[in-house]
Order: structure tokens, then C-alpha cells, then sequence
């Protein structure tokens, strides 16, 4: 008889553990060169330099992040909204327990990776301004120094320096070599610019290189290169490869050449169409000196035509300045008898209004007047006393005194001194005052009397 033993739980795992055996598997399968395709959203880059964005179809998304140093070497600039293909791995981020893929390259659905870094670089210099031609200068002329940015071995140079030697042979030409492709060929192409810059000896400078694919001409579809080249004091030509191919050096740069053969042709004339451009003014300036030397010969005539017998002239001057004269002679003998009219009048108004006249004359005023006074003051004196005498008259007919003196007489009561007018207002022994024409007694009332025709009377006791 067998005995089944009890079978042994197996022990279990740490989250780290199956963390590490998730993501082990998910490699093992799945491989670290995956590409998948998507919808850019979220995009977030880090100050650190990483990104961080998410893939999405129509039914699911994915979170993904780019390192630094895989941002770095991107052609292009991701957005929102792009399409892409992304190049990398599956990981399991422990830490979070989350499912990422780590991007290690990416490439735009549709074009290229450098087209689109192209268009997005073209885009925003534009908006910045660089690509207007207000602020693009005028070749010289004739420059007396050329400098040329280039590879030193390349067939560029080569046409270049045929058609600088074929057109003007004395000209001075200065060539700065540089690698035109490959990594630090932007770097040296913005320090070969800026060296003939700084020499400040070199009239214009032609920077290109022949033809070659986008991937060849990259570096003149460099930031930096294009801010160079916009910086520059020196007028630039650009000529970058062939006619159908175009730069971000080309939109830049003052003047753009299709071919490097094309831009020695733009920048210096050929030495013959100078002869030929100095004949034809020669030709054209002499054929206007005639043409002014026959205007101003026709003004001469017509000038000598209008110019008169100076005699005659100095004859008529003459006359002119005789009848000039007669007219101020006259003019001068009326201001004159102008002059001493007035001067008479007003020595004749000086002569009245002399203080020693008019002294006299207010002198003799002054006499008549306090006549007038004098003989004013009589008539008036006179007048008064005619005035007083007649008011006297009748004061004295309104006068008590004169009815006094027709032996009436005035009573008063005392001691108030009230006017007696009825003989009934009186008593025995009542005082009264008598007032005569001349002088006054005082009376003492002894008693009534019988009435009268005009009141009652009184019988009176005199008295002192």
C-alpha cells in the first residue's frame, strides 16, 4: 500500500521578482528591435533632455519615452498629432509596474525624417524674419577680394576658380576649406564664415559645394550654418549643389546661385562685357555732350537775340534817372512847404498857449470875475437887509409885545407859569404874574367877580 505524500506549496514571489520575470519574457519574445507604428499624444519634453510622449491607434495607446541621448540625434522635431514609426524595445517599468516601449529612433510616416526637419526648420526662420529680402544687401560691383567656403578638393572649387580666372584675372581670391558633409561639417563651415568675417579684407564670399542627395547637403540645412550665413557682414552667395536643389543656405543667404559655376558668374563680370559696357556709355556720354552743347548753343543765340545796344541802354537809364530827378526836386520843394506850413501853425499855437499870455489872460479873468463877485455880494447884502426889514415888520405885527402895548396885558398862574385865559380858572388867593408892555407885577386873586360878556373877573391884590 503506497501513501500519497502531501504535495508542497510552491513558495511564492516577490512583485520585484515577477516584475523581473514579466519584463524577461516580454524580451525574450518579443526581441529589443521592435517597430510599431502610431499617433504621436502627449508630448512632454523633459528638462533633463529625455521625452516622454504616447503612441495610439484607433483602440489602444501606449506610453513611450526617448532618452537624451536619442533626442539628440533626431532630424526632426516630434509634435502632436504626427505620424510615426517608432524603433526600440518592450520594458516593464518596475518601479510603477507599467508596460513602456523605449524609443531609439523615429521616423515620420509619409516622408523622410530630414524632409520634414526641413520643412519645420524653414518654417520657423521665416517666421523669424531671416528669409525677407529687405535685410538682404546688394552684391559689389566689382569686388577686389573674393572668398570662397568650400571643400578644397572638390569640383565646386574647381569651376569656381575657372570662371573668377576667365573674368577678371588680377582679382584676389581667398579660399577657406571645409568638409561640406558628414558630422562637424556645420561647425566648420559657421567658423569659416566667421574667420572671413573677421579678416574684414573680402568684398563677398560664395559658400557651397556641388551636388549630392538631402542627406548629402544636410549641412546647409543646419540652424547654425543658416544663422551664420544671417549674421554675416560680408554679402554671401549661396550655391549648393544642383539647380533643382534648394537649402535652408539658399533661402538665407543675400543672393542664391543654382550651380557654384553660376554663382562665380553672378559675382564678378566678365571682363568683356566691361569693355563692352564701357564703350557703350563712352558712346552714350559723347553723344549727349553733343546734344547739350547744341541746346546751349541754341539758349546762347537766343540769349544774344534778347541783348539790346548797351548805349541805348545807357541812354534810357539816363533819362530815366533825369525825370527821377525832376520828380524828387519836386516832391522835395512840396515837403518843404508841407514841413514849414506845419511848423508855422504850430509856432502860432505855441505863441497862444505861451505861459506868460495865458498868464494874462487869467490875470485879467481873475479881475472880472471878483468884480462880478464884488458886485454879486452887494446886490445880495441888499437884498437881505430888504428881506429882514420886511420880515421884521410882519414879526413885529405877529409880535405879543405890540398887542402889549395897547395896554393888554399877560397873566400867568403860579407857580407853574400857565396862561391865565378865563377869569373862572381862578380862586381867592391864588398868585399870579402880570406881564405888561414894559415890565411885570405879581398879584395875589382876593376873590371872583360877577361874570362878564367874555368870562368872569377877578379882584386882584397888587404886588411886587
Amino acid at each position: 500500500m503506497v501513501v500519497a505524500r502531501p504535495r508542497r506549496a510552491p513558495a511564492p514571489l516577490s512583485v520585484t521578482q515577477l516584475t523581473v520575470l514579466v519584463g524577461n519574457a516580454l524580451e525574450s519574445e518579443i526581441g529589443r528591435n521592435v517597430l510599431v507604428a502610431g499617433e504621436i499624444s502627449n508630448l512632454r519634453p523633459h528638462g533633463s533632455g529625455h521625452c516622454y510622449f504616447t503612441l495610439k491607434d484607433e483602440r489602444s495607446q501606449l506610453r513611450c519615452v526617448m532618452f537624451r541621448n536619442a533626442v539628440q540625434i533626431l532630424r526632426f522635431r516630434p509634435a502632436d498629432g504626427q505620424q510615426v514609426v517608432a524603433r526600440g524595445r518592450v520594458d516593464l517599468y518596475a518601479e510603477r509596474g507599467e508596460l513602456r516601449f523605449i524609443a531609439e529612433a523615429l521616423e515620420p510616416l509619409g516622408h523622410g525624417a530630414l524632409q520634414l526637419a526641413f520643412e519645420q526648420l524653414k518654417a520657423r526662420l521665416a517666421a523669424e524674419g531671416l528669409f525677407d529680402e529687405r535685410r538682404k544687401r546688394p552684391l559689389p560691383f566689382l569686388p577686389s577680394r573674393v572668398g570662397i567656403v568650400t571643400a578644397l578638393g572638390g569640383a565646386a572649387l574647381h569651376d569656381i576658380l575657372v570662371i573668377l580666372r576667365a573674368r577678371c584675372s588680377a582679382l584676389h581670391v581667398l579660399v577657406r576649406p571645409v568638409r561640406v558633409q558628414g558630422v562637424g561639417s556645420a561647425n566648420d563651415i559657421c567658423a569659416a564664415i566667421d574667420d572671413l568675417n573677421a579678416r574684414g579684407d573680402c568684398d563677398v564670399l560664395i559658400v557651397g559645394r556641388g551636388g549630392g542627395s538631402l542627406e548629402d547637403l544636410w549641412s546647409f540645412n543646419e540652424e547654425r550654418v543658416a544663422r551664420a550665413i544671417a549674421e554675416s557682414r560680408v554679402p554671401i552667395v549661396s550655391a549648393v549643389g544642383h539647380e533643382v536643389d534648394f537649402t535652408i543656405a539658399d533661402f538665407v543667404a543675400d543672393r542664391r546661385a543654382p550651380t557654384p559655376t553660376a554663382a562665380a558668374e553672378m559675382v564678378v563680370p566678365r571682363l568683356a562685357d566691361l569693355h563692352a559696357l564701357v564703350a557703350r556709355n563712352q558712346r552714350a556720354l559723347a553723344a549727349g555732350l553733343v546734344r547739350r552743347h547744341a541746346r546751349e548753343r541754341r539758349h546762347l543765340d537766343q540769349l544774344v537775340g534778347r541783348l539790346r545796344d548797351p548805349r541805348r541802354r545807357i541812354a534810357d537809364l539816363r533819362a530815366a534817372n533825369d525825370a527821377l530827378a525832376r520828380r524828387l526836386v519836386v516832391a522835395m520843394g512840396r515837403r518843404l512847404a508841407q514841413a514849414r506850413g506845419r511848423a508855422d501853425a504850430s509856432a502860432h499855437r505855441l505863441a497862444v498857449q505861451h505861459p506868460g499870455a495865458r498868464a494874462l489872460a487869467l490875470a485879467g479873468a481873475v479881475a472880472a470875475l471878483r468884480h462880478r463877485l464884488a458886485l454879486a455880494a452887494r446886490r445880495r447884502v441888499l437884498r437881505g437887509r430888504d428881506q429882514v426889514g420886511r420880515a421884521a415888520v410882519a414879526l413885529d405885527g405877529l409880535s405879543p409885545l405890540a398887542v402889549l402895548g395897547r395896554g393888554y396885558s399877560l397873566v400867568r398862574k403860579l407857580p407853574e407859569r400857565a396862561i391865565v385865559r378865563a377869569a373862572d380858572t381862578l380862586v381867592g388867593g391864588d398868585v399870579v404874574e402880570m406881564t405888561f408892555a414894559e415890565g411885570s407885577v405879581q398879584a395875589t386873586v382876593n376873590g371872583a367877580g360877577p361874570r362878564r360878556r367874555r368870562g368872569a373877573a377877578a379882584d386882584v391884590t397888587g404886588g411886587s
